[in-house]
């Protein structure tokens, strides 16, 4: 699959930052970076798609091509995965039956998705995958998060990580689980003892591939400066960007492997009015400040094609409720990444409203 290069805008000299000691942050080896408050990367320059006319963030590469099951490496894991995964936080659910969470994960397979992303706290959504996967183990890219809801284990210890890893592999009735994130914990958490010393350990019994990170914003920042992972996967979405500026280009120069989630953006474009809970608020607000056009392709396109379209993801994980919603999806990602100038657009109205709003955990 063919990738824009990175290069420096001919028009463009700024000068090389200085990282702080310790501080892996994006532009620390090329002058296309500045980084003003709130490690924002910003450039000044401006652009003009359609009468849209304002500062610009750096034009991080698009991706000219990509498709549903087209494999792609993992960074340098040594997975190869399709460019659209299937998250199961609502296959979980019990108001779900079995027979609807088997079509859909089917339905999945079927359209070439290759990697399916569960958790711990995802309900019964572990046991359904290892139901379905049954006989075609080889040609699954597994992952999963834990950490957390062992009885009678304090959560965010040693002892509560290794025995999560060994419930998912009871519950998915297999031998190895290829990623394993620790699920959304602040960087105290991941400087503790034993936590991550635990995910490794696992790794070398050959019990998981990849030893990874599930978070956003400064957590995430120190897990992929820390060298202590993998992979990592992270919110990205046209109302959630923090991450293209400040993790991605670190994460793709370490030849992490990069899953992106809330490709939909918890779909705000159905909310007739403010939400209550907190995450759905944040995107609804932003939504609106945005004021985004949707270039005639519906909204749930325009999200996850956004995502597709980022250079240096190598997954973009979307949830579905229904098999029609899962062919939606699946019929959006077929159309490639978006345009250029779309994405570029996009990427301009995020930064001209507030270019320092934070990722949603």
């Amino acid at each position: 699959m063919r990738r824009n290069s990175r290069e420096c805008p001919a028009d463009l000299t700024l000068p090389r930052p200085r990282p702080r000691s310790g501080d892996d942050f994006p532009g620390a080896d090329t002058p296309c970076y500045t980084r003003l408050g709130g490690g924002t990367i910003w450039t000044g320059r401006r652009i003009d798609l359609g009468g849209y006319r304002s500062a610009s963030p750096v034009q991080w590469p698009v991706k000219e091509e990509g498709g549903v099951s087209e494999p792609i490496a993992f960074g340098k894991t040594g997975l190869e995965v399709s460019q659209l995964g299937i998250g199961t936080a609502a296959l979980g659910d019990l108001k779900l039956s079995e027979t609807e969470a088997d079509h859909i994960l089917r339905g999945a397979l079927d359209a070439g998705i290759s990697l399916i992303d569960t958790a711990r706290s995802y309900g019964v959504a572990e046991a359904r995958v290892g139901r379905i996967i049954a006989g075609r183990r080889n040609k699954i890219v597994l992952s999963t998060k834990v950490g957390y809801g062992i009885p009678g284990e304090p959560d965010w210890t040693g002892s509560c990580v290794t025995k999560g890893v060994e419930a998912a592999l009871r519950a998915m009735r297999t031998d190895w689980i290829d990623i394993v994130h620790l699920h959304s914990c602040p960087v105290q958490t991941l400087q503790q003892r034993g936590v991550v010393e635990s995910l490794h350990r696992a790794q070398q019994m050959g019990k998981i591939r990849v030893a990874a990170y599930s978070g956003d914003n400064e957590a995430l920042d120190w897990a992929i400066s820390s060298g202590a992972f993998g992979s990592v996967q992270f919110s990205l979405n046209p109302v959630d960007q923090r991450s293209i500026d400040r993790a991605l280009p670190v994460a793709t120069r370490r030849g992490m492997g990069i899953l992106t989630k809330r490709s939909l953006g918890n779909a705000p474009w159905m909310d007739t009015s403010e939400p209550v809970e907190p995450d759905r608020k944040t995107y609804w607000d932003r939504f609106k400040r945005m004021r985004l056009e949707n270039g005639g392709m519906s909204w749930a396109e325009l999200f996850l094609r956004f995502a597709l379209a980022t250079s240096g993801v190598h997954c973009v994980l979307f949830g579905a409720r229904t098999l029609a919603h899962l062919n939606e999806c699946t019929q959006a990602a077929s159309r490639g990444p978006l345009p250029k100038d779309l994405h570029a657009a996009i990427r301009a109205a995020f930064h001209v409203n507030d270019a320092n709003w934070n990722g949603v955990v």
